[in-house]
């Protein structure tokens, strides 16, 4: 099983913090997110970790990792980070977005599914949300689990509570057919997008699109999304103010509801 995180983008919300820095070296209670990502992995034995990185890529150096450059990460965003790296994508691999950190056991949960593509998503998403925004709704997305744990949508936008049965941590593994049909996949809806039709995203030009487009668009096509579900444990730092934020919490040893170590 080997590893890897997209960390490509220049976190323009989260400055000054990235002013001088790309956004997984920030450090958040005393340790880049990016050491917080490698030490969960090195402790399910996982060490065949590969980072993918655009912004300040000059920054990111560590004999623990792989690094590939996405060259074009202005102009990119997550799918393409992705597949820059598409040789990393072997029998068994975890993807994770750079902005993140997550507790143990929530990597173990990933790591022991036997499904072919496996999504991890938050049930209790709006406790962290309530913190995060004034109006949780306009920052969420659609989430919706059939009686069988897949995923049926994700990643829209949503004008009620009721349509949200999870949120998307930015954490998932792909492997057996699930490989297979990812690149086969993507292949197929990047050939499309020459014909100035995005299916991935018809409001966006196919480099620009998002991680959650191309796993809506793999649901279209017949894929089974099985949904690792969880109740929190996981932070992501995507602002300046979520970093005050789980600060401040920390301080006040407040924060052990929403993820402990």
């Amino acid at each position: 099983m080997n590893a890897i995180i997209l960390a490509a983008g220049k976190g323009e919300r989260l400055k000054p913090l990235t002013q001088n820095i790309p956004k997984c070296l920030v450090k958040l209670f005393g340790k880049s997110l990016l050491d917080w990502q490698i030490e969960t992995f090195h402790k399910l034995g996982i060490f065949d970790i590969t980072v993918i990185t655009g912004y300040k890529s000059e920054f990111i150096s560590s004999l623990e990792i792989k690094k590939i450059v996405n060259k074009r990460f202005e102009s990119t965003n997550m799918v393409e980070t992705l597949f820059c790296a598409q040789s990393e994508l072997k029998d068994s691999t975890i993807v994770s977005y750079g902005d993140i950190i997550f507790e143990e056991k929530i990597m173990k949960k990933l790591v022991d599914s036997e499904h072919d593509i496996s999504v991890v998503v938050d049930e209790k998403w709006h406790n962290l949300w309530k913190l995060r925004f004034n109006n949780p709704l306009n920052d969420a997305e659609s989430m919706k689990i059939n009686d069988d744990s897949c995923i049926t949508d994700i990643g829209q936008l949503v004008s009620k509570i009721d349509e949200i049965q999870g949120q998307f941590i930015g954490l998932m593994k792909f492997q057996n057919k699930g490989i297979d049909d990812l690149k086969v996949f993507y292949k197929k809806a990047k050939d499309l997008s020459k014909n100035n039709v995005n299916p991935l995203n018809p409001h966006l030009n196919f480099q620009n699109s998002y991680m959650t487009d191309l796993l809506n668009y793999l649901i279209k096509v017949g894929c089974k999304l099985k949904a690792i579900k969880i109740q929190n444990g996981w932070l992501e730092l995507d602002s300046f103010s979520d970093y005050e934020l789980y600060e401040n919490l920390h301080n006040k040893k407040a924060l052990k509801n929403l993820f402990s170590f």
